[in-house]
């Protein structure tokens, strides 16, 4: 797991590094978009939310918080993704992505994990018009795996 990891930081770096396409990114540098929707994990049923800051024309972060239905966790984190649009020529109305998370999980229950939470992720969303879009993402951690299903609201 920590190759994969190591290799995806340098895959993300090599790629910020390389020389800018005319292709945009879905939100682009200064563009904002919030996302949100239910999880998939075996636990339960977890919510998300969250907001994405375009930092660079292929690069977004933002902060991200989420809670399963049972209410036995809590999880807030910070996310850096990479969107792929650029770099392999996709359309507009479709977004690739891939990131990182680093936050903290609450244990809300009786015998619950807690405690610093580093977590990839890869996903991909379409948009059917200028602001609305479904994403699915699949991602996993030392605390949370599993996937999410939702809708990205651009601003």
């Amino acid at each position: 797991m920590k190759f994969l990891r190591l290799l995806l930081i340098a895959f993300i770096l090599t790629a910020w590094s390389a020389s800018e396409s005319k292709a945009q990114s879905p939100i682009g540098k200064g563009g904002k978009q919030l996302n949100f929707g239910f999880g998939l994990y075996s636990a339960s049923l977890p919510m998300y939310a969250g907001m994405d800051f375009g930092v660079h024309e292929d690069i977004t972060v933002g902060p991200q918080a989420g809670v399963d239905l049972r209410l036995d966790y809590l999880a807030l984190s910070g996310r850096a993704s990479y969107h792929f649009n650029s770099l392999i020529g996709i359309p507009r109305d479709w977004d690739f992505y891939a990131g990182l998370n680093l936050g903290f999980v609450a244990g809300l229950g009786n015998d619950r994990f807690s405690g610093l939470d580093l977590a990839l992720h890869i996903g991909g969303r379409y948009y059917w018009n200028s602001s609305w879009g479904v994403n699915l993402e699949f991602g996993g951690g030392n605390n949370i795996s599993g996937g999410r299903v939702g809708l990205s609201k651009r601003f």
